[in-house]
């Protein structure tokens, strides 16, 4: 079978996890830092927080800002449900804002709509977590300029994105946001086998996120209540979570990070070449904005076949019986039960259900070989005649 998407692990990596594993530290050790301070100078971001999952970093970023109940965020529903979950696991209320058809990521345009009107009802968000889709970066100019007209503040979720870039900038510089996630699962562009981190360019920030992904506990004396008893001395300030990423995991994204610029490369060239191929099969191939350049975590067809899911599904069986392992990313969030038992309902997001009706992804990643490429091209085109 050809996955959609796989990890790339080298020698390198190999050893530099052998070489933590016969060291004094398996856990809380030099290795995270190091992975930190090396995402953190490649992104142009003055802080990293490594934790254990993207989900775990959401979590603690909107913890950070200090969401909880009463306060209102705002996603896109074209996601994974952890873009939304995070800001219930804080007692917050989650809303969503619909998608532009050709990026997949959220409109501009209809979260200027939907702040004009929150406005009159006095229900503005709290903040705001656009959804890096597939490696490319929302028009974040755009919805920082909204930021600071309306007063929200900004969580970009760039699981997908680590690797690209938004105009001048590196996604995870936090230039147009408060903070940003990047995701290190095995299929993300590089992996720590599991794992996340939260960049931001902001000290206070930095210190909570440190605080939330450790129980709340501090051994800084200058964040400490009381006088240290003796060096042993610590203090829980708040009420945090174990959220730490261990040295085992760092290490194996710290020798990833080497490679970080041939794997986006990579992926560019197939990305290329499923342009090329495909570009006259009536198929609608992604689109990518001058402004970005995409770190192609997937790459995202669309059938001409919205209204008709037999379509949809008679691909995604053909290309799997050619051991094409397809997938769809993802199941609009407002369209889940519990999502539904929350108030959403069918026709909320009609953008985000007309991508789900049609879209696909197909394989994508730096592995990916020149005759199992055309195979997915060679079936696609197969299917589409």
């Amino acid at each position: 079978m050809i996955p959609y998407g796989r990890q790339d692990i080298s020698q390198d990596d190999i050893d530099a996890v052998v070489e933590v594993l016969t060291s004094n530290f398996l856990t809380q050790g030099p290795k995270v830092p190091e992975f930190e301070s090396k995402v953190a100078q490649y992104c142009g971001a003055k802080h990293g927080v490594a934790v254990n999952s993207a989900t775990s970093a959401l979590h603690i970023a909107c913890l950070a800002l200090g969401i909880g109940p009463g306060d209102i965020v705002w996603t896109s529903p074209i996601s994974f449900v952890a873009s939304a979950n995070c800001v219930l696991y804080c007692g917050g209320t989650v809303d969503f804002v619909d998608i532009d058809p050709d990026t997949f990521n959220m409109s501009a345009d209809e979260l200027r709509s939907k702040l004009e009107a929150a406005e009159k009802l006095d229900k503005l968000p709290k903040a705001v977590i656009p959804v890096h889709m597939a490696g490319q970066s929302c028009d974040m100019e755009a919805i920082y300029d909204l930021s600071l007209q309306y007063g929200f503040k900004i969580i970009e979720d760039a699981s997908h994105a680590i690797g690209g870039s938004y105009k001048d900038s590196k996604i995870g510089s936090c230039k147009y946001s408060d903070m940003t996630v990047f995701s290190f699962h095995p299929v993300k562009i590089i992996t720590s086998a599991e794992g996340g981190m939260v960049m931001t360019n902001d000290d206070e920030l930095h210190n909570q996120l440190n605080l939330f992904r450790s129980h709340g506990i501090t051994r800084d004396s200058e964040q400490m209540k009381h006088e240290p008893h003796g060096p042993w001395y610590y203090e829980q300030v708040n009420l945090g979570y174990n959220y730490r990423m261990t040295d085992v995991h760092a290490a194996l994204g710290t020798t990833q990070m080497n490679r970080l610029d041939e794997f986006v490369s990579d992926r560019n060239k197939r990305a290329q070449l499923y342009m090329q191929e495909l570009d006259n099969t009536g198929l609608q191939l992604p689109i990518c904005r001058e402004s970005s350049q995409s770190a192609w975590h997937l790459f995202i067809i669309k059938l001409n076949c919205s209204e008709n899911l037999d379509q949809q599904r008679l691909l995604f069986e053909a290309m799997r019986k050619e051991g094409i392992t397809v997938n769809l990313h993802y199941i609009p969030i407002h369209m889940q039960p519990y999502y539904q038992s929350l108030g959403f309902s069918m026709g909320d997001f009609p953008q985000a259900e007309s991508y789900y009706k049609s879209a696909m992804t197909i394989p994508l990643y730096p592995t990916l070989t020149e005759s199992e490429q055309l195979l997915v091209i060679n079936t696609l085109n197969k299917f589409v005649n």
